[in-house]
């Protein structure tokens, strides 16, 4: 089954006018991904994504021309070979390292496709996996800067529909911040699992700060208080309290996680299949985790191919914790580019899906009627 094509699509549509979520990194304004197909020399197709990194055009075109080059006419279920090959010739030695990341992973993630898909199991059996309930927090672009009550009744729906756990933009200001959770946790009480994300816009003087407040409402992690390249804020931050911290879904590979070992100052990992080097990736990556007891929770990216492929993942991992559901209003990557990526329960958990390959379909006509918008996704 040797590679025959690599095809790279960016894709964009834009965020209705009032519709877009403010956040860390600012008011959204448009969605963005890169979807990979790739086919086999048999016919078989293989879909994955690699996160937009909000450059998708370039991230694309890395894709369409020098990736495809190193690995086409390679064994399609030689995952590590080519992982290897990408790395020797481009990531390690030629730099483009987070954009070469980026594009590597749904390039991987469509030979997991096919190898699934050749082999006729679910992706999770091919990982070492069953398929279970795994427990989902509603996330995803929403839940961001409003007034608290406005917070709550957003909110409310996606506890009424079986989540037990859902993630809170922050970063505005330490005041407004607070009353957000606060608002959200008298609510709705302790049975809740609330989660918060800074988006990279804290200092370490914000944190000081929320940490006696985050700690009181028993809030279940902070994520990316500092940007990920910032070790000493982590370090310096883990002593503020007992919350743990949350980083991973801009770290690229192994080697970019490894350090948080050795400053062991974070409790929680988040990577993401479609940033991080891809699923082969992905599986290094957590099995790190495990050696040392860190709970993996994935960071989810734009679209249901991603979405989907994560609950596999989850599947056949030891370490696994929480399924990023994507609860954003009209991300049609979700219900329009691909047939139902997953469904949630009353007891707040989804479960892979069970046909062959990661389980989903893809519009490729939706898909070329959406062509890339160049731009800011965040003004």
């Amino acid at each position: 089954m040797k590679i025959a094509a690599v095809e790279a699509f960016p894709t964009s549509f834009p965020v209705p006018e009032g519709g877009g979520v403010a956040l860390g990194v600012g008011r959204a304004v448009k969605r963005d991904a890169v979807v990979v197909k790739v086919t086999t020399e048999d016919g078989i197709v293989g879909w994955g994504e690699s996160h937009h990194g909000r450059a998708h055009t370039a991230v694309a075109a890395l894709l369409q021309t020098t990736l495809t080059r190193l690995v086409k006419g390679m064994d399609a279920t030689d995952v590590v070979g080519v992982w290897n090959r990408i790395y020797r010739g481009q990531l390690a030695s030629h730099g483009m390292g987070a954009g070469c990341a980026l594009a590597m992973s749904g390039l991987d993630m469509a030979l997991w496709d096919i190898r699934a898909k050749a082999a006729g199991w679910p992706l999770y059996k091919l990982l070492g996996g069953a398929a279970r309930a795994v427990p989902a927090y509603a996330g995803g672009v929403a839940l961001g800067y409003q007034p608290p009550e406005e917070l709550v009744e957003e909110a409310r729906p996606h506890l009424e529909a079986g989540y037990r756990a859902l993630k809170l933009r922050i970063g505005d200001t330490v005041p407004n911040d607070t009353a957000r959770m606060e608002a959200v946790r008298h609510a709705f009480g302790g049975e809740v699992d609330i989660l918060a994300d800074a988006n990279t816009a804290y200092s370490l003087a914000d944190v000081r700060r929320v940490m006696p407040a985050m700690d009181a409402l028993q809030m279940g992690w902070l994520e990316e208080p500092f940007p990920p390249h910032d070790h000493r804020a982590y370090r310096e931050a883990r002593s503020y309290g007992r919350t743990p911290l949350a980083v991973g879904e801009n770290h690229f590979t192994r080697y970019e996680f490894a350090p948080l070992l050795e400053a062991d100052s974070i409790g929680i990992w988040q990577l993401d299949l479609s940033k991080c080097g891809g699923i082969t990736e992905a599986l290094r990556i957590a099995a790190m985790a495990s050696a040392h007891k860190i709970g993996v929770h994935p960071h989810s990216s734009m679209t249901g191919l991603n979405q989907a492929a994560t609950i596999h993942f989850l599947c056949a991992i030891d370490n696994a914790g929480y399924f990023e559901a994507d609860v954003s209003r009209g991300n049609l990557f979700r219900d329009a580019l691909v047939s139902e990526p997953w469904r949630i329960d009353a007891s707040g958990c989804v479960r892979p899906n069970e046909a062959p390959g990661i389980g989903v379909e893809v519009d490729e006509n939706w898909l070329r009627a959406h062509p890339a918008i160049e731009g800011p996704g965040y003004v």
